[in-house]
């Protein structure tokens, strides 16, 4: 194992150390790290891995490695932002609902 696999062993896993920190602290909420532990595990593997990355990218008929890192991360974090989006989205409605039903309770404590 070279010097480059050792740090970037040691960073992963301080990375998923760090998030169980922030699970344990009620930080991060368990549908969010779910996220971050699979893209951490991820990086955990390939780091021990040094010819999975080629392998796997041979595989799909990707030229460089590199190429497949790239191509992979902008598809995960367009799916990420969709669903923050719809998240944003519903939360915006119930927000707008909400509103509403506190003008109308105002409305009737005023009339009384």
């Amino acid at each position: 194992m070279n010097r480059v696999q050792v740090i970037a062993v040691i960073c992963s896993i301080t990375f998923l150390i760090q998030i169980g920190r922030l699970i344990a602290k009620g930080k991060l909420r368990e549908e969010y790290a779910f996220i971050w532990i699979v893209c951490t595990l991820t990086l955990v593997v390939f780091s021990f891995w040094k010819n999975g990355l080629d392998m796997i990218s041979s595989l799909f008929g990707i030229y460089a490695p590199p190429n497949m890192v790239f191509t992979g991360s902008i598809f995960a974090i367009l799916i990420y932002l969709l669903h923050l989006s719809l998240v944003v989205s519903k939360l915006q409605k119930e927000n707008k609902t909400l509103a509403q039903e506190i003008a109308l309770i105002k409305e009737k404590l005023t009339k009384k």
